[in-house]
This record gives structure tokens, C-alpha cells and sequence, in this order.
């Protein structure tokens, strides 16, 4: 009887301890994740002649599946009122599909499916991972592999999309690490998946695996340090700490100066922007575009809901130090882009100073600064992930024409690719009508709106710099002579097509219909 009574107890507190799930609210999660797991044994056991065509159609199914199970969960009562606590155990959150994390959710699905479509494209030269083979005799001396016979690049992606889903979802420190390992793994892999210029892509991959281990590194020994001063690894449970306690407060200004660097690394914040760059010039382009505007959004939700969620009480401490790192990296972004000469890295150095802007949102910690950098975050993806795809179409007999002197009177030779690409860079200018423009009023705005004002006026002046040499790209493709044996621009494949297109659409509405995207990203706040 003495043994029943323990085993029901046992039992009783397993119970307890069971946590409680939301399965409609991660149910965006799940289908990526098993379509990623799908996509592995797609890779493992299927006739290589096949997996090109399976590998697309699963992976865009698998973000349309996860987009409808998204917009389902956010149009069923399920949702208002509670923000969306869906992974518990003793009422502790590991991670809310809250209202931030439903908008980012879409923004990833969203731009992920741009992204995939470039990486799907192999109608250009067998597409960005094909590899060159010994040409026949008396042949084509350039030839590249079936469209088929690269595709692993498809599971990486959607294990990718997957970790980024949970990483700005993520209420503690520890899930959040897991995620940031998750996403981050895959995308080594993917810079070194470019066939043509096969050692500049695997030294941007060494350089980001390196760089990123020393990053992932600062995070987790704040997160140790985090965990000494709070003695939990929740943010909620650091909120509580911060906000009223007796302890010396080392701790957690060295665990939180740690956390936040491994998170600017993440988000290629200046000055811990060293790969960006390299890594931006050596990758496959369609990988840079899935880096540039899919990395982007995770990282910077996972600032924003570290920020709201843990360090709110303690802002007065820290903004100071985050109004630096951000005038630094617009700085860094808009001077040194004005040097570069590859198209590559000047739009790398180009997404350096917006992600200066966008700290600029994040710093102001009021809901205004929270809508205004999600809405940010939307827009600037779809208008680089549309100018790599225009990228991926000049192209020399060494593939990519990616030198500057090389796209000189480019409107002579395609007037559409050069006006469809001189309206993207207006659009990273912040010119009126351009949903660029107005990403950067709602951020000004809402610092403006919470004291910030010399902050904007730093930025104004760091766009001002940047604008020079946007202006001096369309210059050169309508004022410049082409050169006799320059670059050809080659017809779009459909997915291409679709992709630019897409990002073009996307850009102009955000620019003259803002209200829809703006009202749904003002909706709520993070819950904890």
C-alpha cells in the first residue's frame, strides 16, 4: 500500500510537470520543422535525377502550409485576449506566439518563399550551386550540371527558417540559444554551397562558422553570467531581478553586455558587422538574399523581446551604450559602403547602417518604436531580397557581374532590369513612395517620440551619406557608356521572375498603402 500510495503520487507530479501546449499556436513551427526532417530523407533516398523537382514543390508548400496554419491560428479566437502561451510547464513559457512573434512569423513565411524561389531558379547557367563539368569536344567550352543534381541546399533552408521561428519566439535564454544554433548551422553550410567561385564561397563559409562560434560563445557565457545574478534563465524571471534586488549588479552588466553582443553579431550591427561583407560577397546570392532578409527579422525580434522583456527596467543603464553601438554602425555602414566597388558588398555595407536604423526602434521601447521596427523589418526584406535577384541576372562568362564598372550603361542593355533596379535602390535610400521611406518615418518617429532626438539626427545624416552611393549606381547605368565586351543580362526564370516581381509589389504597396501592415505590427506587445 506504502509503494501504490508513492507510485500515485509519482504519477500525480508527473502530471504536474506535464507541460501544456498550444498546438494551433506552433503549428507554423511544426510543419516547417517536419517538412525540414521530409526534406532530409528526400535527400537520403530518393534518385538524384528526382530531388530537384520534389525539393521545390515540398519546400514552397511547406511555407505556404505554414502561412495558412499562421493565418488560421491568428483569425480564431484562440488568439485574442491571451497573446499565445504555447510551450509551458508550470506555467513558465519557453516560447509565445504572442503578437510580435505572429507578425515576424508572417514576415519570415513571407520573404522565406521570395528566397526559396531564387534558390529554386536553375534556368541561368544551372542555377547558383550547379558545377561546372569538362566541356565536350568541340563543345560549349561552359558547362554546368543538370538543374537536379544540387539540392541540399533545400532541408538547410527550411532548418534555417525553422530555428529563426523559434529564436523570436523564444522567453527564455536557453531555448533561445538552442534556436540560435538551429538557424545558424544551416546557413554555414549554405555560403559554401557556390559551385563557379567555389573558394571565395567556402572562405566566406570559414569566416562566418569562426566568427559565428565566437559569437554564440559571448551569448552563452552571458547567458552564464545572467543565470549567476538572476538564478534563472527566464526573461520574465530576469525582468523580476533587474527591476528590485540587493545583489551586486556585476553580474548582470556583464552577462547583459555579453547576451547583447552575440545578438548584434546576429543581426550585423556595427562594429560587430567583420563578416558581413565577406560573407555577403562569397555566398551564392540566393543564399545572401535568404541572410540579408530573413536573419535579419530573427535577430531583431529576438532584441526586441530581450530588450521589452528582461532589460526594460533596467533601459536607463544600458540605452546609452545602444545609442553608441547604433551610430556607429550607420556610421560604419554609410561611409565605408561609399568605398566599395562590388555590388555585393556595397549592399552589405548598405544593410550594416539599416540595421543602425533599426536599433533606433528598438532602443525607444515604447509601442510606436515596437511597430515601427517590425514594419521596418518587412519592408527592407522584400526590397534586397528583389536586388539580389536583379543581381543574379548580370552576369559575364565567369557567372555574376558583380564589379561596379561592370553594370555602366546597363539601361542601354535592359531598360527594365535597370529601372526595376534603380526604383529598389531609391527604395533602401528612403525616397518618398517607397516603403522604405516609410519604415524609416515610423522609426524616427517613434524615437523622436521618446526623446531621441539627436540619435535621428545622426541617422538623418548617415542616410544623407548613404543615398550617395545609391544615386551613383543609377548614374552609372543610365549616364554610362557599356563597355564593348561587358555583361550580358540574361532572361529571368519563372521563379526569378516571380521572386523580383514579388519584392517589387511588396515595396511600392508598403510605400503607398502602409496602414494594413502598420496596424497589424501595432496590434499587441510581447507576452511573457
Amino acid at each position: 500500500m506504502f509503494q501504490a500510495t508513492l507510485g500515485s503520487q509519482d504519477v500525480a507530479q508527473s502530471a504536474v510537470n506535464i507541460p501544456e501546449i498550444d498546438w494551433q499556436a506552433i503549428s507554423p513551427v511544426v510543419v516547417v520543422f517536419v517538412a525540414a526532417c521530409l526534406s532530409v530523407l528526400v535527400e537520403a533516398f530518393l534518385p538524384r535525377e528526382r530531388r530537384w523537382s520534389v525539393q521545390v514543390t515540398l519546400s514552397l508548400l511547406t511555407v505556404v502550409v505554414a502561412g495558412l496554419a499562421l493565418g488560421l491560428y491568428v483569425n480564431s479566437d484562440a488568439v485574442v485576449g491571451t497573446g499565445g502561451i504555447t510551450v509551458a510547464g508550470q506555467a513558465v513559457p519557453l516560447f509565445s506566439a504572442d503578437y510580435p512573434a505572429l507578425f515576424l512569423w508572417g514576415t519570415l513565411l513571407a520573404l522565406s518563399f521570395g528566397a526559396l524561389l531564387l534558390i529554386a531558379d536553375r534556368s541561368v547557367d544551372g542555377g547558383a550551386f550547379a558545377s561546372p563539368v569538362p566541356p565536350a569536344p568541340g563543345g560549349d567550352p561552359v558547362q554546368y550540371q543538370a538543374p537536379g543534381r544540387q539540392t541540399e541546399v533545400f532541408p538547410l533552408a527550411l532548418f534555417a527558417l525553422g530555428g529563426m521561428m523559434v529564436f523570436l519566439a523564444a522567453n527564455d535564454l536557453l531555448t533561445m540559444f538552442v534556436a540560435l544554433e538551429v538557424l545558424s548551422l544551416p546557413l554555414y553550410l549554405m555560403c559554401g554551397l557556390a559551385r563557379r567561385r567555389r573558394l571565395i564561397s567556402q572562405e566566406s563559409a570559414v569566416k562566418y562558422f569562426l566568427l559565428g562560434a565566437f559569437s554564440s560563445a559571448f551569448f552563452l557565457y552571458g547567458l552564464a553570467l545572467l543565470y549567476g545574478y538572476a538564478g534563472s534563465v527566464r526573461l520574465v524571471d530576469i525582468a523580476a531581478a533587474t527591476a528590485g534586488t540587493d545583489r551586486p549588479e556585476t553580474l548582470l552588466y556583464a552577462g547583459f553586455g555579453l547576451l547583447v553582443v552575440g545578438l548584434l553579431f546576429k543581426a550585423s550591427i556595427g562594429p560587430f558587422h567583420a563578416w558581413t561583407p565577406d560573407v555577403y560577397q562569397g555566398a551564392p546570392t540566393p543564399v545572401t538574399a535568404f541572410m540579408a532578409a530573413c536573419t535579419k527579422v530573427a535577430a531583431f525580434g529576438a532584441i526586441l523581446r530581450v530588450l521589452t522583456l528582461a532589460f526594460e527596467a533596467s533601459s536607463w543603464e544600458w540605452r546609452g551604450v545602444l545609442w553608441a553601438v547604433a551610430i556607429v554602425s550607420m556610421l560604419i555602414g554609410a561611409v565605408l559602403g561609399l568605398t566599395q566597388t562590388d555590388m555585393k558588398r556595397m549592399i552589405a555595407y548598405s544593410s550594416i547602417a539599416h540595421a543602425g536604423f533599426l536599433l533606433v526602434g528598438a532602443i525607444a521601447m515604447t509601442e510606436d518604436g515596437l511597430s515601427g521596427t517590425m514594419f521596418y523589418l518587412l519592408a527592407y526584406g522584400f526590397t534586397t531580397l528583389a536586388a539580389f535577384g536583379i543581381i543574379t541576372l548580370v552576369r559575364d562568362g565567369n557567372g555574376e557581374a558583380t564589379h561596379l564598372s561592370q553594370w555602366a550603361g546597363l539601361a542601354k542593355r535592359s531598360p527594365l532590369v535597370a529601372v526595376t533596379f534603380a526604383f529598389l535602390l531609391l527604395a533602401l535610400a528612403g525616397i518618398p513612395m517607397t516603403s522604405g521611406f516609410m519604415g524609416k518615418l515610423a522609426v524616427f518617429s517613434a524615437a523622436i517620440a521618446d526623446g531621441m532626438a539627436p540619435l535621428v539626427v545622426v541617422a538623418l545624416l548617415a542616410s544623407a551619406i548613404a543615398a550617395f552611393f545609391y544615386l551613383r549606381v543609377i548614374v552609372l547605368m543610365y549616364f554610362s557608356e557599356p563597355a564593348q565586351d561587358g555583361p550580358t543580362v540574361s532572361v529571368p526564370g519563372a521563379f526569378t521572375t516571380a521572386a523580383i516581381t514579388l519584392g517589387v509589389v511588396v515595396t511600392l504597396l508598403l510605400g503607398v498603402l502602409p496602414a494594413f501592415a502598420l496596424d497589424w505590427a501595432s496590434v499587441g506587445g510581447f507576452v511573457s
